[in-house]
């Protein structure tokens, strides 16, 4: 048996070593990261969030949700597909989210094609793409988790072909992580159980 890359934590308790890099992400690594989300509006959030991710930490990102939830709305798909040119205009020079342009032009066009969407239709498409869990060996090292695999690159597809924009097969996969579709917290982690 291979050995494992989970680290102990203050507690004593074993940890993705991610999860122990800085304070901010102990708690998301324990009680949010790999746990399900359902809900239209709540995976659209994940969604942008991991967008914005993109190219960057996500401790950068952990450390903006708020802001960012300020920012869009609360990321409530009705509200943030009424945003008007000015609303783009503010986003485009708010301190408190990332100011890409593409980014932010992607999150707005993506609520604007989601506002049509039947309610439930977003969560129903993308839990569509989760693995059989039992599958799915739980890893041991960090090198065991993927980056991408057949089924964030199908959901990647899938949401292309329905007009949703910046999500490729990485941020598809980073998607699945955070909102449980898969568990990649390492076998011996203290928070593997929990997030199921």
């Amino acid at each position: 048996m291979s050995t494992s890359d989970a680290v102990a934590g203050p507690d004593g308790g074993l940890r993705c070593p991610w999860g122990l890099s800085t304070e901010d992400y102990v708690a998301y690594h324990d009680d949010e990261w790999g746990r399900p989300v359902h809900g239209d509006d709540a995976l659209y959030e994940r969604l942008c969030l991991e967008a914005f991710q993109s190219g960057l930490s996500w401790i950068t990102i952990l450390r903006r949700r708020e802001g960012f939830r300020t920012a869009f709305a609360d990321f409530k798909i009705a509200s943030v597909a009424e945003f008007t040119d000015e609303d783009r205009e503010r986003l485009l020079v708010d301190p408190g989210i990332i100011r890409n342009r593409a980014k932010i032009d992607a999150t707005l066009a993506n609520a604007r094609v989601l506002a049509d969407w039947s309610e439930g239709e977003l969560d129903a498409l993308i839990w569509s793409f989760a693995p059989d869990a039992a599958a799915r060996k739980a890893p041991r090292k960090l090198s065991d988790v993927p980056a991408i695999t057949d089924e964030s690159t199908a959901l990647s597809k899938a949401l292309k072909k329905r007009g949703i924009r910046f999500v490729g097969p990485t941020t598809a996969y980073a998607l699945m992580q955070a909102c449980g579709l898969v568990n990649d917290h390492l076998a011996d982690c203290v928070a593997r159980e929990a997030a199921g």
